[in-house]
């Protein structure tokens, strides 16, 4: 099998991090063309869709804000923001059965855990990553506690590996914005926090 792959320089450190076996070739698509039997668009979210010209072969897209509703059929949603690919199970959504398959057997084939998921903006674990960041905002705005003293409290807390600065360090600022921003047409609890708001003027 042979992977195709648009990447930054993080995005490649945590894709490289995962298991990949021998008999996978990667190849990191620059600026030409490389063909390949499967593609991986990691950039998706910030430089829009690189592999268009491929209709009938599976294409890997970090789109976690987008739905499949919104994206070509042989698309296949995987939730690869900075430091989710890097969990021990990858978020995967696809309503096409045929690509559903197709993406089951060559996650199963790099021997990567993955689950399906429904189809919704963040998916599961950024939807859930987000709102704690956006509510950590409300906390901030209202002088409960500082950045530092909040993020060490979530990680002693709960034991999670960042807290909900770091988080959104790590992740990016506008792409929890954005995401929030699309949760928040359909449902009030999402609805951004000032603090964060300013943080984005």
């Amino acid at each position: 099998m042979h992977i195709v792959v648009k990447a930054d320089q993080r995005q490649k450190e945590e894709f490289l991090s995962r298991p990949i076996p021998t008999a996978v070739k990667i190849s990191w698509m620059e600026k030409d063309l490389i063909e390949g039997d499967v593609y991986f668009d990691l950039l998706f979210e910030e430089e829009g869709a690189c592999f268009s010209h491929i209709k009938n072969q599976p294409v890997f897209v970090n789109a976690v804000i987008a739905t499949c509703k919104e994206l070509p059929v042989n698309y296949i949603r995987i939730n690869a923001w900075n430091g989710f690919l890097m969990r021990p199970l990858i978020e995967v959504v696809s309503f096409d059965e045929f690509y559903k398959t197709q993406a089951s057997k060559i996650l199963s084939d790099l021997g990567w855990n993955f689950q399906f998921v429904a189809d919704e903006p963040g998916m599961i674990a950024a939807r859930i990553i987000s709102m704690i960041i956006n509510e950590a905002y409300f906390a901030f705005g209202e002088k409960i506690s500082s950045k530092k003293e909040m993020d060490i409290a979530m990680k002693l807390g709960t034991n999670y590996p960042y807290g909900p600065f770091e988080w959104s360090e790590k992740i990016g600022l506008q792409k929890i914005y954005q995401l929030l921003k699309k949760l928040s047409v359909q449902d009030k609890r999402y609805s951004i926090a000032p603090a964060l708001l300013n943080e984005l003027i």
